[in-house]
């Protein structure tokens, strides 16, 4: 679907890019085709059995040179300025720094706010500096049709101008490995005065979200379930069950695990302090099964208990 949206400034310009290139290309499809068509009926053998030799013609030549280098050179200067245009992003545009790593996009805002989901103000730009933790991925908004690498130890940036409110695919376009398919997320678009409402809140302020057709900024139905999005935590942990990057918090208390710490296996019962452990230190010990990429997010002491005691909570 996202195809079938033009939700940027940015997408708009492509689109319109495309659609004349296509343009193009159906008509050249169409008259090179008919003239071959033509050629071989109109001198076919039985009208012309013996064959005539054509010095040329100096005119033709002319034309077809310089015509198709018109046109290779206007599909050039469009696709470029469009080029420069997405790299290009105005001075008054938010910056926000994104990480690809496997298997997740974190978002972290000018004011130091982190975010799994990337949220933007209705017609506000955003620039975007975009790079990778571990491996080359890439970052795809199809809805904006805004396409650019995350490489590790290189940034790239980009930027765009939401047009339209609603929440919009993030991708990944580069086989990043065995969980490529699930490195997903959304960019959620709200008005600007939600948006300020949640930017300048404090660190508990509920995230934006989208409501068709324009309101927004509501409360999630739990505030630990915000805080735990707002740190990452739900990119890669479920709390129902479903198996995802990193073991499920669902009855993770009590269950028994096999971790490994500097090599070394052991199967333990989870207690509290482990959880704790797990999240404020997470290379210490390694669930067995799961990779070692877990980030590590600061987190208050307050923070750090609600968290502990809802997962306790979880069934």
């Amino acid at each position: 679907m996202g195809w079938m949206i033009q939700a940027s400034t940015g997408a708009h310009r492509a689109d319109t890019i495309f659609l004349a290139v296509l343009a193009l290309s159906v008509f050249m499809l169409i008259a090179i085709t008919g003239t071959m068509v033509f050629f071989v009926f109109h001198y076919r053998k039985s009208r012309h059995p013996q064959a005539e030799q054509i010095e040329g013609n100096t005119l033709l030549e002319v034309v077809w040179t310089v015509v198709p280098l018109a046109v290779f050179l206007a599909i050039f200067y469009y696709g470029w300025t469009n080029f420069e245009y997405m790299r290009n992003s105005p001075r008054d545009a938010m910056v926000v720094k994104v990480t690809g790593r496997q298997w997740n996009w974190s978002f972290e805002y000018p004011n130091g706010k982190r975010t799994g989901m990337l949220y933007a103000a209705l017609g506000r730009p955003m620039k975007l500096e975009v790079r990778s933790a571990d491996v080359v991925h890439g970052f795809f908004i199809p809805a904006f049709r805004l396409k650019i690498d995350a490489l590790p130890g290189k940034l790239n940036t980009t930027w765009f101008e939401p047009t339209q409110l609603g929440s919009y695919d993030i991708e990944c376009t580069v086989i990043c490995g065995v969980d490529h398919s699930a490195m997903l997320s959304k960019v959620v678009v709200v008005p600007e005065e939600a948006f300020k409402a949640w930017y300048f809140g404090d660190e508990n302020a509920p995230v934006p979200v989208w409501t068709a057709p324009v309101k927004a900024a509501v409360a999630i139905e739990n505030p630990v379930l915000a805080l735990m999005k707002q740190k990452n935590c739900l990119e890669c942990h479920s709390v129902d069950g479903r198996t995802m990057v990193g073991p499920t918090f669902k009855g993770l208390l009590g269950r028994q695990e096999e971790l490994s710490t500097e090599g070394v296996s052991r199967a333990v019962a989870v207690d509290e302090a482990q959880i704790r452990r797990g999240i404020q230190d997470p290379m210490s010990e390694l669930v067995r099964g799961f990779p070692a990429s877990m980030p590590t997010e600061p987190l208050s002491p307050r923070e750090l208990d609600d968290i502990v005691a809802y997962i306790k909570t979880l069934r």
